[in-house]
């Protein structure tokens, strides 16, 4: 995981420009391969790991949005359906990736230097084989947040495709600002996402296993089901400045991966 300075410049400028880039094929196969047993590991039960301080959340076989259940700490049974694991940083495994020199040279040219980095949240997303829940149009932002964090790091574990749900996102949406303040995480109305996501602007993320896709947190983006026979599986990761405060429950901490 290595950019020479001058392709880092310009994939910042791309995340400024745009609000995203995507590097192809920018993760060795076994580093992949490492993650994709890791978590099934992990929703399978067999994983060596402290699972009270997981966060699991089963899929609704609706494929509704608002069916499902809230989930949360602790495991919830084997199986290769979760659709969503957050603290995922809790794992060795996990934690030494998100952790590694390339991610903390994009935080330092994303948030500047010397300051601590945290995970708002480390995440596991699944849309499994002929499930998975529509994810509406949104901005990743939370109102009880001091300050919006701005970097999210995607990585597919499974091909993306149409067919199987593939995040779709509206190129330079991010410049528009907050949307929809007043939502809690940046949910768009469904006025607002005709208005600002229109069919003809929606540009799919079709991805495949190594590649790496950097987004901006107020780019807007939203998923479909899966259609198929086989999981969609990524792993995000979104990076904050580390003093960034929860200004409606001090306390709770988020935690400090590194410094820049």
């Amino acid at each position: 995981m290595i950019l020479s300075p001058s392709k880092l410049d310009y994939c910042i400028q791309l995340f400024q420009e745009e609000g995203y880039f995507i590097l192809p094929q920018f993760f060795e196969r076994v580093e992949i391969a490492g993650l994709q047993d890791r978590i099934d590991e992990i929703m399978l039960g067999t994983a060596n790991v402290d699972y009270d301080q997981i966060w699991m959340q089963l899929d609704t076989n609706s494929g509704k949005y608002e069916d499902l259940g809230w989930g949360g700490k602790g495991f919830k049974g084997a199986t290769l359906d979760y659709r969503k694991i957050q603290d995922l940083e809790a794992d060795q495994h996990f934690l030494d990736f998100i952790t590694s020199s390339f991610f903390v040279q994009l935080c330092e040219r994303v948030y500047g230097p010397n300051l601590p980095i945290s995970s708002f949240r480390t995440m596991f997303m699944n849309k499994a084989a002929g499930k998975g829940t529509w994810l509406p149009w949104h901005q990743d932002r939370w109102n009880f947040l001091d300050q919006d964090p701005l970097l999210t790091v995607w990585i597919p574990l499974d091909e993306s495709t149409l067919e199987n749900g593939c995040v779709q996102i509206i190129r330079k949406s991010h410049r528009k600002g907050l949307i929809n303040p007043e939502h809690s995480s940046g949910f768009l109305t469904e006025a607002q996402a005709i208005e600002h996501a229109p069919v003809e602007d929606m540009v799919p993320m079709l991805v495949k296993p190594g590649d790496l896709v950097v987004l901006h947190n107020h780019l807007l983006h939203a998923s479909g089901k899966n259609r198929t026979s086989s999981s969609r599986r990524a792993l995000s990761v979104c990076y904050m400045n580390g003093q960034t405060k929860n200004i409606v429950e001090p306390a709770v901490t988020y935690p400090q991966l590194f410094t820049t």
